[in-house]
């Protein structure tokens, strides 16, 4: 079956989505703000689930058209072919959003496409009513400047839940947005990575899945493992084809250090879940006293900042002492986020590079220096 398919992504992470499709096989790449669309088999869909590090979801494309009526969204919904995806027993739970649309009141929207649905599938299935006693297959509906875009979740849990981290720290990095951070700043496989705010273990741990090339989703399960049309076997043969590509002998190590010894330990828990603890160390430490040794290495990392954890006067001075900490020699490269506006005034430098992206709602800049 040849599937079109979207994957959200976080603002600023379009390109390395694309990118990381692209290298996964995926055909017909194509990034808008906040989502890139795909195309693929069905071997596609569930390589990109498992895969994928900075996408949110994978939703399936079941159709898209112009609607500026409910009777043209209920005729549009109608007239797709739900039985492809949607057994006569599966649940189709509607949610969705409207921006810039003629349609502009979400609950009346979903009902619609809900009643067009089971409309569909009444007549395809020729039964009067539907039990919805099956599979979950989560319907979208987003209407943006008056098209609407119909799609079945695919991933279930947003896809930065890779299975490692059920507790985190006050203020955790999402894992998405960690392991963007940490491509962007160019981690290989004989990298001695640093995170001297490591909170609950999300850089170090993303880090090693990249220099390791274990894949973020080989630890959970997706909504699509339970699609009728989607076979059991290629879900064995992508995990299998995944565990095959780990690189396991790369001399590549994590070292995290926190103020707060929970942090440490926490972090500590969350490697050893995901597999990777023997190449991740991590210890109480003040940034004060961050001193790396060696010829090269890099430090990625996200300090707190004055709306986070702490007050703004004491973000500042964190910044500062990063600034003295981080080596000026070369071999040395290090990668910061951060809201700050001030951040390379207290560093102590210019960044040879920035990358605006988005922490949560926050928009954020991501400091590299590598000079």
């Amino acid at each position: 079956m040849h599937l079109r398919m979207v994957a959200p992504c976080l603002f600023g992470l379009e390109k390395p989505v694309a990118d990381e499709l692209k290298e996964m096989g995926a055909s017909a790449v194509a990034p808008e703000n906040g989502r890139v669309f795909f195309e693929g088999d069905e071997s596609m869909l569930i390589r990109a689930n498992i895969r994928s590090r900075f996408a949110e979801r994978i939703g399936i494309v079941v159709g898209e058209f112009a609607a500026t009526t409910f009777t043209e969204l209920f005729d549009g919904v109608k007239a797709l072919p739900w039985e492809d995806y949607i057994p006569k027993e599966g649940a189709f739970p509607v949610k969705g959003w409207s921006l810039r649309s003629t349609l502009f009141s979400v609950p009346d929207c979903q009902a619609i496409v809900q009643k067009a649905i089971a409309a569909r599938l009444g007549a395809v299935y020729g039964v009067d009513w539907l039990p919805e006693s099956g599979a979950l297959h989560a319907v979208s509906v987003s209407l943006l400047k008056d098209r609407a875009l119909l799609t079945i979740d695919a991933s279930g849990e947003g896809l930065h839940k890779r299975g490692y981290r059920r507790n985190a720290n006050d203020a955790p990095l999402k894992e998405t947005l960690a392991a963007a951070m940490v491509k962007l700043a160019r981690v290989y496989e004989d990298t001695t990575l640093y995170d001297p705010f490591c909170g609950s273990g999300t850089i170090l741990i993303e880090a090693a899945l990249i220099a390791r090339n274990i894949a973020p989703g080989l630890r959970r399960a997706f909504a699509a493992e339970r699609f009728a049309f989607l076979p059991e076997a290629l879900w064995r043969q992508e995990r299998g084809s995944a565990m095959h590509e780990i690189r396991r002998d790369v001399p590549f190590c994590a070292v995290g250090s926190d103020i707060d010894p929970a942090c440490v330990a926490l972090t500590l828990e969350n490697a050893k879940k995901a597999g990777v603890d023997d190449c991740i160390t991590a210890s109480v430490g003040d940034v004060a006293d961050f001193a790396p040794a060696g010829e090269r290495g890099l430090i990625v990392t996200n300090p707190p900042y004055g709306e986070r954890m702490l007050d703004a006067s004491q973000a500042e001075r964190l910044y500062e002492l990063l600034g003295r900490a981080v080596p000026r020699q070369r071999g040395w490269r290090a990668a910061v986020i951060t809201p700050s506006e001030e951040f390379e005034r207290l560093f102590g430098r210019p960044a040879d590079k920035r990358r605006k992206l988005y922490n949560g709602n926050k928009p954020c800049q991501v400091y590299f220096f590598f000079r």
